[in-house]
């Protein structure tokens, strides 16, 4: 049964529209994105079909071109489409980052950081370069490394940061295994880092591991 003769009630894109997208499924949410099913199936039912072959949304999202495009209901044109998607949704963020300081709006800031590094397969070491009311000027992935560590080298950051002319930054890496426990590596790097800025009068304000879940901000534990 095609979804136009669903009761309208149970179409994903009236009840996103009278209920929001937050209470659909993920089945329902990807419905909508590939607006049509193929033979035999409804969009839902493909969407419930992709889902199961890679396990899991997130998986379906951050699939390769090839990998992506084998599927079936799929292919290069919606490749692109989503890659286009994801593309605004962090330009979103980035932009709803920039416009209040960093203290105002912290989750602005987790959800920035988690867009950027979390779908990363190795691990990426970057900085958040602030001005003095602590707003963003810029982020930069400085350092890319394997799955278990990244070399993060201090003059370089020390050169970006010079570059920005900024006042304090906030550090963040990835864990691609998902694990946000800081090692003892990462609050020994993390002191380093400090150390290094302080030099030239720039401030460390945190250092946000991200894996799955929340970032976890090293400042709120203590561990800096």
């Amino acid at each position: 049964m095609s979804i136009r003769d669903w009761p309208v009630a149970e179409r994903p894109r009236e009840r996103l529209l009278v209920s929001g997208a937050e209470s659909l499924s993920d089945a329902e949410l990807l419905a909508i994105f590939l607006r049509t099913g193929v033979a035999g199936r409804s969009a839902v039912d493909l969407a419930r079909h992709l889902l199961s072959q890679f396990g899991c949304l997130r998986a379906l999202l951050e699939a390769d071109q090839v990998t992506f495009s084998s599927q079936m209901g799929l292919g290069p044109a919606k490749f692109a489409q989503l890659r286009a998607v994801l593309e605004m949704g962090r330009r979103h963020l980035a932009e709803r980052m920039r416009q209040k300081s960093m203290l105002e709006d912290p989750q602005a800031v987790r959800d920035y950081l988690k867009s950027m590094l979390r779908h990363e397969p190795h691990e990426v070491f970057g900085c958040l370069f602030l001005d003095s009311r602590h707003q963003v000027l810029a982020f930069e992935a400085l350092f890319r490394g394997s799955i278990a560590t990244a070399t993060v080298h201090p003059r370089q950051v020390v050169k970006r940061a010079l570059a920005h002319n900024c006042a304090a930054v906030i550090l963040c890496h990835n864990h691609p295994s998902g694990n946000t426990e800081p090692s003892q590596a990462d609050r020994m790097l993390t002191e380093r880092l400090q150390e290094a800025l302080e030099l030239i009068d720039v401030r460390v304000l945190d250092h946000f591991i991200v894996g799955d879940g929340e970032p976890l901000s090293m400042a709120e534990y203590g561990w800096m």
